[in-house]
């Protein structure tokens, strides 16, 4: 079993070995969209939007869909309702991007000021405990992100989401490449 493990390995930095140029070019490829989106940081929200609202109306059209031919069953009602609310608020977010990047970005700020909170609160029961001041340092920025997010509202609306869309985009990129550029120094192991 272990003989067979380790073989599985080795066949598996083979393959990543002689294909270490596909995450090269992947990386490079985030990495041209990660600058896009900065440069652009409105359009990279406003785009991203409207993807998001695309996905939400077909999520609520299949919803919907599945409500009706649940209608014998006692949640008919909900399922419609849920499929309605994914409708309408799809197409608000495609027919006005704007106020759909004004409240994902509310909801994100409070999303942060949330697990910020939590994470103290789990600290705070924990605190004596070694190492854990580290959760604390993270609900303290979780939290002053939030409250960031929410006394910049609604100005932050526009471009915080392209701007984190991109640095999201660069992160995935560089490390993509670093990594596709450290499989192809790897050994390879016969």
């Amino acid at each position: 079993m272990l003989n067979r493990n380790v073989r599985n390995i080795v066949k598996d930095s083979q393959d990543l070995h002689s294909r270490w140029g596909w995450f090269v070019v992947l990386g490079l490829v985030l990495i041209v969209l990660g600058f896009f989106a900065l440069s652009y940081v409105v359009l990279a929200t406003l785009t991203s939007v409207i993807v998001i609202g695309i996905l939400m109306l077909f999520g609520g059209l299949a919803q919907f869909i599945h409500a009706w031919t649940l209608r014998s069953l006692t949640g008919f009602l909900l399922w419609t309702v849920v499929g309605v609310l994914y409708i309408a608020a799809g197409v608000m977010a495609i027919q006005n991007p704007v106020v759909g990047a004004e409240i994902l970005t509310l909801l994100l700020g409070a999303s942060l000021i949330g697990v910020g909170v939590l994470r103290l609160g789990i600290w705070l029961m924990n605190r004596t405990q070694e190492g854990w001041v580290w959760l604390a340092f993270s609900g303290v920025v979780s939290l002053a992100t939030g409250l960031f997010i929410a006394l910049q509202w609604p100005g932050v609306g526009l471009f915080l989401l392209g701007l984190v869309l991109g640095v999201d985009l660069l992160f995935q990129g560089w490390s993509m490449l670093w990594l596709g550029l450290a499989l192809k120094r790897l050994v390879k192991l016969t």
